[in-house]
């Protein structure tokens, strides 16, 4: 219980109160406002079923404590495998050895000006912000593998930049484009509803395993010959086929507050998007490695798939969440949206085992 300062809705200053109170394992926080005979309830409550990890430093301690600390441990002797490094990410990378990685992802600030946990990135003009993109771009290039791959996230404006530097680098293979699912409506420009990843890699010889990421999509006009399904499968729950998965992504949910995955990070990647990363790109044990690791997304879901991590944030609390999310990982391995092998069409029940 605690009070703070604040104005009643005529503007007149008032005290406030903050009761708290849990009730069948669900916390409310109560704010009542008085101001001389007048009383202004407020009331702030976060649902049973909103799952959304956004826990503070103090409470998170313990998973802070996990992570290594840049400024106190400096140059690494070896590579910190299933780890987290809380530091300045272009600072980290110049220390660590060449070579130790089969598989970058990254999701760098887009150039738009965004706030993230009080740390501004402030938008740039394109040629400040291709600068930026060349300087990070460039240090993750030496810590690839000569058969490594490398996924970069981009909104449409900075695509036109990042897309230009990746083929100065890398061998650029494709360019997924994905649907959010959300988005903001404009009064005068068309709701930006899309976002891009850039694949390349470092020579021609990469990993890239094509049955490990085919989407498994409901048959309407099943066709039959000699009386069987040819190429989609006939079960209880109804008709599927497994098809190859294009450079154009519609099956993804953008992580929201009642997905155990959800976090309070204003640009998180859902699990489901960075699973079909990892399976295309990587075997089992390899090392996946992301330099802008945010609330822990890439590191997860490597996790869950059996690969070695290690990822990169400066800021505290998302290196707790990340932390969080990695403990919750040991109890629960499963990927909304892929199951039996397969990624699943968005929304749709998986009534069948096949």
């Amino acid at each position: 219980m605690g009070d703070r300062a604040g104005s009643s809705p005529a503007g007149r200053t008032m005290n406030t109160r903050v009761v708290q109170a849990r009730y069948n394992s669900c916390f409310f926080e109560y704010i009542v406002a008085v101001t001389g005979q007048d009383t202004y309830n407020y009331t702030m409550t976060k649902s049973c079923r909103n799952k959304t990890i956004d826990i503070d430093i103090e409470e998170g301690k313990r998973f802070l404590d996990r992570c290594i600390d840049w400024e106190t441990h400096g140059l690494l002797r070896e590579i910190p495998v299933d780890r987290t490094i809380c530091g300045d990410t272009l600072r980290v990378m110049s220390t660590l050895p060449a070579g130790f990685a089969d598989l970058v992802i990254a999701d760098p600030p887009y150039n738009l000006g965004k706030d993230y946990n009080g740390r501004y990135f402030g938008k740039m003009d394109s040629d400040s912000y291709e600068a930026y993109t060349r300087t990070w771009l460039g240090a993750v290039k030496p810590l690839l593998k000569e058969t490594g791959s490398v996924y970069v996230c981009c909104d449409w404006e900075s695509s036109l930049v990042i897309g230009k530097v990746m083929h100065e680098l890398f061998e650029v293979r494709n360019r997924i484009t994905w649907q959010r699912e959300k988005g903001r409506g404009a009064r005068a420009n068309w709701k930006n509803s899309m976002e891009d990843i850039w694949f390349a890699t470092v020579s021609d010889e990469y990993t890239f395993n094509l049955d490990d990421v085919k989407v498994r999509r409901k048959v309407i006009a099943p066709y039959r010959e000699d009386g069987r399904p040819k190429d989609w499968i006939e079960t209880s729950g109804g008709n599927f086929r497994d098809t190859c998965p294009s450079n154009f992504w519609d099956d993804l949910t953008v992580p929201f507050w009642s997905m155990s995955e959800n976090t309070a990070h204003p640009a998180q990647k859902p699990e489901k998007l960075i699973a079909k990363l990892i399976l295309a790109s990587s075997a089992a044990g390899d090392m996946v490695f992301d330099p802008f690791l945010g609330s822990g997304t890439t590191s997860v879901t490597a996790k869950k798939l059996g690969r070695r991590y290690l990822g990169v944030e400066i800021d505290e609390n998302y290196c707790v969440w990340a932390e969080k999310r990695l403990e919750m990982a040991d109890m629960d391995r499963s990927v909304q949206g892929y199951e039996d092998g397969v990624f699943w069409e968005r929304n749709m029940k998986y009534v069948s085992k096949i």
